[in-house]
């Protein structure tokens, strides 16, 4: 069984060989989709100090290495900015244009070819209006009108994702907190299943598979995400949920991505980080449905994540042995 096989049988819950970190994927990206500003490469890469504007408008400021940029300047903050303000064009050869080149280096063989939709709707959204100002216009229609431009631009962005034979699609929003949900689950249904519900729909229709990331403490979202079809859920942050009854309820309807505390894989030592793979492989796979991996990317020790891959290498083979 290949890598991209067994993938398949534990988002299927369907007797997988083994688990591993994530599905085997080679991501297409759009120019901007990571804050590239128009005209060059570097976004999230810029030098710490650096400020710069992406395609969208919005103004960032890189103050730590190894992350991203904070949005600075929101280019819709005041409303009678959308009056003039253009959205960026899906079609746009400067945003599309390598997309082609990419897709002709796919290494093809036990590799999805995969697409990126990050800061799919609600980061977006923020990153242009500012999030205490979003907060504030979910009570007029211009929160309406600004979700559905975005979501017309990442439709467009699918079509050619699409186009290119694009199998399994990255989407995300940092939809919670430490403590529970940035909105309120009458807004998430109001404003945004019926927008997300436009993308999902169109991929759902062409067998696209679905990973969705959201950090926080998601499990008022659970249901929402399981209705919208999404195959994979990311990236289970350890020290925020319930991670019993997030498996219960996703067990056999949707996959998990994460679940390895990121404090432990900065801290170790790597006896604990082994102690903690075998003890969530159990937890959480025992019945398929999931990859085990770290639940946020940060700049890890190396030897860490060397132990944390050892430890899923060496333990996550069915049958699962339950942790001593």
């Amino acid at each position: 069984m290949n890598a991209k096989e067994n993938a398949l049988r534990i988002l299927r819950f369907d007797q997988p060989e083994k688990i591993t970190q994530g599905p085997p994927v080679y991501t297409l990206s759009y120019h901007g989709c990571n804050h590239e500003p128009y005209g060059s490469e570097l976004g999230d890469d810029h030098p710490v100090g650096a400020w710069w504007t992406d395609i969208w408008g919005t103004g960032w400021h890189k103050v730590h290495a190894d992350v991203m940029g904070l949005p600075k300047i929101c280019p819709l903050a005041e409303m009678d900015a959308l009056k003039t303000y253009r959205f960026p064009d899906p079609d746009d050869e400067r945003i599309i244009g390598r997309l082609d080149r990419m897709t002709a280096q796919f290494p093809g063989g036990d590799v999805f070819l995969g697409g990126s939709h990050r800061d799919t709707l609600w980061e977006k959204a923020y990153m242009l209006v500012g999030m205490e100002n979003m907060m504030i216009y979910f009570h007029q229609e211009y929160a309406r009108e600004v979700l559905h431009r975005i979501m017309d631009f990442q439709l467009g962005i699918a079509r050619h994702y699409l186009r290119l034979g694009v199998e399994f699609v990255h989407l995300g929003d940092d939809l919670g907190s430490q403590g529970g949900l940035l909105l309120s689950p009458k807004i998430l249904q109001e404003f945004f299943v019926p927008e997300y519900e436009r993308l999902f729909q169109f991929y759902r229709q062409h067998g696209v598979l679905i990973g969705f990331h959201s950090c926080g403490r998601i499990e008022a979202a659970l249901e929402m995400f399981i209705q919208l079809g999404v195959d994979v859920l990311n990236p289970l942050q350890a020290t925020a949920n319930n991670l019993e009854t997030v498996r219960r309820k996703t067990q056999g309807k949707m996959a998990l991505q994460g679940g390895i505390s990121s404090g432990l894989i900065m801290a170790g030592p790597p006896e604990r980080i082994e102690q903690e793979v075998r003890f969530r492989l159990w937890q959480l796979g025992r019945e398929g449905g999931y990859f085990c991996a770290p639940d946020q990317g940060m700049p890890y020790p190396a030897a860490h994540l060397e132990a944390l891959a050892k430890a899923v290498e060496q333990y996550g083979c069915y049958p699962l042995q339950p942790p001593v």
